[in-house]
């Protein structure tokens, strides 16, 4: 635990240090003076007032001009920014669970409130922006397994633009009590800062570049982090190049888990077939190892990729090719292994009334906890959808296969699923309540019952945060 305060106090440090030298690198970018900031923040606000929604303009959806070989999510583009502005708030969720949150026990319906403080920053300057969601607190609970604890979540995005290049610097940090696959189900807790008009929008690294934690038979508290930088690099108005470096790790305060460090490093061109339609060739490689375990993976992958993009309609990447997997010691007489891999994203707009997010993961991964390196499948499927002027309804679906490389016959491998639904209710322009019911299965090749495990999940939680407080 001093460990983790230490790690702890240092994110708060650097976080506090880069805030403050942000600002002064983006003067030292260009010396232009920032326009003031205007006084009518309701164009900031799309949430209702007292059940009516405010009529005003719709914002203009920029381009997503992130790279298609690029290590971010595909996305429909982003809202203007018409202000730089912070907004603080708080969050209480109340979670009823069946089976508690060991997978190996089954101690009844449990029930654990969560109360966090959260914090969301948005602050652009001429050829930069900074985007940043914290939310973290302490939770409390009848799970005497789970007990009592504290949660926190940090994601931060710092992205550079100038006329031929785009630098990106980008890192995603949790310390939570359980897996994040499924944490939290659509109470919100499972995504960092405010919610609603004001939510910074902050686009995660893709799955192969995270941490997996996909195997619920992996317990107790964790922390995972992922630290990435980016370089593209314009060859010609229809090609350019890019390059990133991304380092993670996930590591168990409690023992008989597996801790794991992944090193990835990508590099990849993209050409502009059409001003929607673009093809790519991106090479991977990611550097599996873990602590206190002498084996240790090298994972090489090259994909050839295709990307569609609508501008506030539909966002599209396709995926895949060979992968080549060394190992440091032997699995059998094999040193290595020839497969393949692919991933599938697709994100779809139905103007203002909703959307729908579809992904899929093939490929080698770092084991969840479990195992010291594994063949991953993942699909899933989300839905949101406007359904009065005042009340949105959610549905989703996660299934995670995860095999011991090779298939060692000694380890069984795992199946899990989450499905759930929700609605959410605007109150006023400050306020959200909201309220979902989540199922966790999870199956197992294991002889052993305890690795099989099913718990259901009611969650009611409340978010408030402040009017938006203008930096510029």
């Amino acid at each position: 635990m001093k460990d983790l305060k230490r790690i702890g106090q240092g994110v708060l440090w650097i976080g506090a240090a880069f805030l403050w030298a942000s600002p002064l690198f983006g003067q030292s970018q260009d010396s232009e003076k920032p326009k003031p900031a205007a006084h009518d923040y309701s164009l900031l606000l799309d949430s209702p007032v007292n059940g009516e929604v405010i009529d005003q303009a719709a914002p203009t959806i920029q381009p997503d001009n992130r790279p298609l070989s690029g290590i971010q999510n595909p996305t429909v583009g982003t809202a203007e920014m018409r202000h730089s502005y912070w907004v603080p708030g708080i969050t209480y969720s109340n979670g009823l669970r069946s089976n508690g949150s060991n997978a190996a026990t089954n101690t009844g319906w449990t029930t654990t409130s969560f109360i966090s403080t959260d914090v969301s920053l948005l602050q652009g300057w001429s050829h930069s922006t900074l985007s940043a969601n914290y939310s973290g607190g302490g939770y409390f609970s009848t799970d005497k397994v789970q007990g009592n604890g504290q949660y926190q979540q940090l994601a931060t995005t710092y992205q550079i633009d100038q006329r031929r290049w785009q630098m990106l610097f980008m890192d995603q940090f949790s310390y939570l009590p359980e897996s994040s696959f499924g944490f939290g189900g659509q109470s919100g807790l499972a995504s960092p800062g405010v919610a609603g008009g004001l939510a910074v929008p902050v686009t995660s690294l893709q799955p192969g570049f995270v941490p997996g934690q996909a195997v619920l038979t992996a317990i107790g508290p964790r922390y995972s982090n992922s630290a990435a930088v980016q370089f593209t690099y314009k060859l010609s108005a229809r090609g350019s190049f890019t390059v990133a470096g991304v380092y993670g790790i996930l590591r168990f305060v409690d023992g008989g888990n597996v801790n794991n460090d992944n090193a990835n490093l990508n590099a990849g061109y993209d050409y502009a077939v059409t001003a929607r339609d673009s093809i790519g060739i991106r090479y991977q490689f990611s550097a599996y190892r873990y602590p206190g375990n002498p084996q240790a993976l090298g994972d090489h992958s090259a994909q050839f990729e295709y990307g569609r993009k609508l501008t506030g309609r539909m966002g599209l990447k396709l995926a895949g090719g060979p992968e080549i997997t060394t190992f440091r010691v032997p699995v059998g007489k094999l040193t290595d292994r020839i497969s393949g891999s692919g991933t599938a994203s697709l994100i779809y707009a139905f103007a203002a009334n909703g959307n729908v997010d579809l992904h899929y993961l093939h490929g080698v991964s770092g084991g969840s906890g479990v195992f010291s390196g594994a063949t991953s499948d993942q699909v899933g499927a989300s839905v949101s959808k406007r359904l009065t002027r005042v009340w949105t309804g959610n549905v989703n679906f996660e299934y995670a296969k995860n095999r011991q490389i090779l298939g060692a016959s000694s380890v069984p491998g795992f199946d899990s699923w989450v499905a759930g639904a929700g609605l959410n209710r605007s109150l006023g322009r400050t306020a959200y309540f909201s309220i979902g019911y989540q199922a966790l299965v999870q199956g197992s090749s294991a002889a052993a019952t305890a690795t099989n495990y099913t718990t259901q999940q009611l969650f009611l939680s409340f978010q408030w945060h402040s009017r938006p407080l203008i930096l510029r």
